[in-house]
């Protein structure tokens, strides 16, 4: 694997608890997860599978009853 460039996301604070994201250059990009109190854990998807999971929370889909 290459090396990614990770970058925080807008939503986190100066402090610690942040999402980190990156993005392979391949053809078939992959997205990268991780959370900055745990960088080795890294959860990988495909755009789609990330914007189908966005659009689920957002919808409240995942919501407990």
């Amino acid at each position: 694997m290459t090396s990614l460039n990770w970058q925080k996301s807008s939503y986190s604070q100066h402090g610690a608890n942040c999402l980190n994201v990156a993005i392979s250059p391949e053809r078939t990009p992959q997205i990268y997860l991780r959370e900055s109190d745990c960088p080795e854990a890294i959860v990988t998807t495909t755009p789609a599978r990330l914007a189908d999971l966005l659009q689920k929370v957002k919808a409240g889909d995942l919501d407990r009853p």
